[in-house]
């Protein structure tokens, strides 16, 4: 049976809408949270690579896919986003997947995210495997908790940690180039490592960390005036995000050096040697700790607010149960939805962040494919669709929005490692058969 269509715009809620500044805030944690996670791609592919891919892979990733976020959340603000953009443009089938897709994907990250969080926190308290999950359940849950309560309050929550987060950050920055002492381009790679791992699986990081830019279009009825607001957002968080990625690495390395010892939390290691001591204590380098945990419950809390918008809106149209559509008498939200992704991540948080990026970047390549294509596709279709921002550029600007995602996505999944072309086809593959097990179900 085909999905049935809904409005989800004339429905009434007590929801509390988000202001452009919490926008911004919410957006940047979820897309950026910090320099944290970066580490990894200094060993992997060189230090002079790295810094080349932070500059230079959002003119080719994040900032066309924004500049198609800003056009199509003007033209269609509606609550599920860019999944609703594929399906007005591509119909059920390619809709479906961009929506389970992008679900799915969550779930390899929600979890990781608050073992992270923990796993900084054992550095403090040694804890057994069971404390370790106890503590990641617990955050969790009061971070759904949070989110039931509405994308203001996300927003608040949002703000205060990113703040917390960015003064050391900005120390550091300010520190290193004032202790500048090495080349923080050299080496360009790394000596004696294998193609795929400078190039593809570098890049693949790379790709990680600047994707997510049109994930904040599934709460754009949660937005105050999001016509505005969204490109103004888009326009605020994409260079900040560059910086934020950009100038920490650049100091850390011209002040610290020893790219060789560079991996996930070196960012602590390198404020510490930067910073130096007070009392016999290395304050920096103890700041910046907090502020990477921080930013992990910065990362979860917004990603619950991205992603659980997803069953909620494939539901309404007939894809996901019924029950997944309730809202909160109170607050306005889809509190069910929230509720079960929350359970899943639960579910997944003994998992490491490592060994998931190389598959979450396939599920997270081809709905940001479909995304760019909806631009392209609507733009034939229904060219009548008011639009109160446009890709500049006319034909070109076009081109460029859906080719350079396009020829990255290619890149960077032909470079994938084992583990991540075999896990990547597998989650790609499952989209299609549930859209044939719910279409045989009679959804």
């Amino acid at each position: 049976m085909k999905a049935t269509d809904k409005s989800p715009a004339s429905k009434q809620s007590a929801l509390r809408k988000a202001s452009l500044f919490y926008l911004v805030f919410v957006m940047f944690s979820y897309t950026t949270g910090g320099p944290f996670g970066l580490e990894d791609m200094v060993t992997t592919s060189g230090p002079g690579i790295t810094l080349i891919y932070l500059l230079v892979l959002p003119f080719f990733w994040c900032i066309p896919v924004s500049l198609v976020s800003a056009e199509l959340t003007t033209a269609m603000p509606v609550e599920g986003g860019f999944y609703r953009w594929t399906r007005a443009a591509f119909g059920d089938f390619w809709g479906f997947l961009s929506g389970w897709w992008n679900w799915t994907a969550s779930f390899l990250l929600g979890g990781a995210y608050a073992v992270l969080f923990t796993d900084y926190l054992v550095y403090y308290f040694p804890m057994t495997w069971w404390q370790h999950y106890l503590i990641s359940l617990l955050l969790i849950a009061l971070l759904t908790w949070i989110n039931v309560r509405g994308i203001q309050m996300v927003g608040q929550v949002a703000t205060a940690l990113e703040i917390f987060i960015f003064i050391p950050i900005v120390l550091m920055v300010a520190i290193g180039f004032a202790h500048w002492r090495f080349n923080p381009f050299t080496p360009w790679v790394v000596p004696h490592q294998a193609p795929f791992k400078v190039f593809g699986v570098g890049l693949a990081l790379g790709l990680w960390l600047y994707s997510g830019y049109e994930q904040l279009s599934t709460v754009a009825e949660e937005v105050e005036n999001p016509q505005r607001s969204y490109p103004r957002a888009l326009a605020l968080v994409v260079p900040l995000s560059m910086a934020a990625y950009f100038l920490p690495a650049l100091a850390g390395l011209a002040s610290a050096g020893h790219w060789e010892s560079w991996h996930t939390g070196y960012f602590s290691n390198a404020a510490g040697a930067i910073g130096g001591t007070i009392h016999g204590h290395l304050w920096l380098g103890t700041w910046m700790t907090l502020a990477a945990m921080v930013g992990n419950v910065a990362l979860l809390n917004s990603t619950i607010l991205t992603t659980t918008r997803m069953p909620f809106a494939m539901a309404e149209d007939g894809y996901l149960p019924q029950t997944l559509t309730r809202k909160h008498s109170r607050y306005g939200t889809p509190w069910l939805a929230i509720v079960v992704s929350a359970a899943i991540y639960a579910l997944l948080a003994w998992q490491s962040l490592a060994q998931l990026i190389s598959v979450y970047i396939w599920l997270r390549s081809a709905t940001t494919v479909l995304t760019v294509l909806s631009a392209w596709k609507l733009r034939r279709t229904q060219p009548a669709l008011t639009r109160s921002f446009k890709i500049p550029g006319g034909r070109w600007g076009l081109l460029y929005v859906v080719g350079a995602p396009v020829v990255m996505a290619l890149v960077a999944l032909l470079g994938s490692d084992r583990f991540g072309l075999i896990g990547g086809v597998i989650a790609i593959v499952v989209g299609p058969l549930i859209y044939g097990i719910t279409r045989f179900g009679g959804r």
